[in-house]
């Protein structure tokens, strides 16, 4: 009989629950993971999104990072950009609400890893600090799912 380390045992969890989101089967809404692959997992309604910021979640002020968020509606689904319409805001951690946002970079469709056509962008943030993205959308005419407003906090060197 083989004897599994609680860390062997909640690292399969995390997989677990991974798989289960990324596939549009969400145990308990809402739901924050973070994955071995440093991918954020958040789900609204019925948007599920991957959200991953290079060099490696780990941005330095002054200089570009890259985001990208992998949208997916129940059973996997892939949303690409060109189906929602997604807007992304950055604001200083503490905001109020109503509060403008710092930076509205503009989205493109980018492909990474193996999803064509996600929201992506390029940050430059102004500091080091914490920041929130604030990733909002709803569906273009031809797309089948409810809005949605997913929030991720990032820290800048």
């Amino acid at each position: 009989m083989f004897r599994l380390s609680n860390k062997s045992k909640n690292l399969g969890l995390l997989v677990f629950l991974g798989l289960l989101i990324e596939t549009g089967i969400s145990p308990m809404p809402p739901l924050k993971l973070t994955s071995v692959l440093a991918h954020e997992v958040e789900v609204s309604g019925d948007v599920a999104t991957t959200f991953h910021l290079e060099p490696n979640h780990n941005p330095r002020a002054g200089a570009t990072a890259k985001v990208w968020f992998a949208l997916t509606r129940k059973g996997g689904i892939i949303i690409p950009l060109e189906q929602c319409n997604c807007n992304l805001a950055v604001y200083s951690q503490g905001h109020k609400p109503g509060d403008k946002p710092l930076i509205e970079p503009a989205l493109k469709a980018v492909s990474a890893e193996r999803y064509k056509g996600i929201p992506g962008a390029d940050i430059v943030f102004p500091k080091a600090g914490i920041y929130e993205l604030e990733l909002s959308g709803s569906a273009k005419t031809a797309a089948n799912f409810k809005p949605f407003k997913l929030t991720y906090k990032v820290t800048v060197r």
